[in-house]
């Protein structure tokens, strides 16, 4: 387990973070709602949004067993398994994520259709042929041993469950510039060109890709959040509560690197034969 990564995503009281911010924005540890929680526990591109769409995208049914390779604070999770009437497991590198993720799902009483872990997406702990579908959002830039990573999803799934996975991918034009979400500057970055997840995907075993180009989406996302930062207009109970100081920097960076041609952002779904 990475131990630099993990810190680089989330140290200290996470929870508490979160719960100050809520109370600051007046809103209510006892009565809080997915809804409420959204704009802070989608700690992805475009956060709440992308989860969303992805999820319409997904041939998820009522029952089914889900597993969310990289959880963060659980709000996929969450809104997957109430949206659909299903059950969802995640692991995350990040021990300050996993303990706000599962006091959040105590806060709203989820605990019997999620549960969240500390755990490794290269040694998923979890049986063979488990899980009914699996998705993983933007964990994949961080991640050196895509082998290991797709064939450990592989492994896990049932025969004709699907796989989803939205990344950052490395552009035509150079290196990007850094500080970016993933890597303040540039270590434990692992990016790659989209051909190139497609063919470690199909080395795992996946078929059936759909690949989908969001760069122009996400671009458009972070110009946002620029805009509404420069007036001002950021809301207190936000992602950058999760990013940190250099917040403004790292999505400057994101957006000029799709810009620029220095990242491809994409979403796969594929299936497991």
């Amino acid at each position: 387990m990475n131990t630099s990564i993990s810190e680089h995503w989330g140290s200290g009281d996470v929870y508490g973070r979160i719960i100050d911010a809520m109370k600051a924005s007046s809103i209510s540890p006892e009565t809080v709602t997915i809804e409420q929680l959204s704009s802070v526990d989608h700690l992805h591109a475009r956060g709440f949004p992308a989860t969303v769409e992805l999820a319409d995208a997904l041939p998820i049914k009522a029952g089914d067993h889900l597993v969310d390779i990289g959880c963060g604070v659980g709000g996929p999770a969450r809104y997957i398994a109430k949206r659909f009437g299903c059950k969802v497991s995640g692991i995350d590198i990040t021990g300050p994520f996993i303990d706000a993720a599962n006091r959040l799902t105590a806060l709203l009483g989820m605990q019997d259709a999620v549960h969240l872990e500390v755990g490794d997406a290269q040694a998923l702990p979890y049986g063979d042929y488990q899980f009914d579908g699996g998705y993983s959002q933007h964990v994949t830039m961080n991640i050196a041993d895509r082998d290991r990573f797709f064939s450990e999803a592989f492994r896990v799934l049932k025969p004709g469950a699907f796989f989803a996975l939205t990344e950052h991918g490395l552009g035509p034009t150079g290196s990007p510039h850094y500080p970016c979400p993933w890597s303040d500057d540039g270590s434990g970055a692992f990016l790659m060109i989209p051909e190139e997840t497609l063919r470690h995907l199909g080395q795992a075993g996946f078929t059936d890709f759909q690949l989908v180009d969001t760069g122009e989406k996400y671009l458009a996302g972070y110009n946002r959040a620029m805009e509404l930062a420069r007036r001002g207009e950021l809301p207190s109970f936000g992602v950058q509560l999760l990013l940190g100081e250099g917040a403004p920097a790292k999505i400057a960076n994101a957006a000029r690197n799709i810009a620029e041609g220095r990242t491809h952002p994409i979403q796969v779904i594929c299936r497991k034969p």
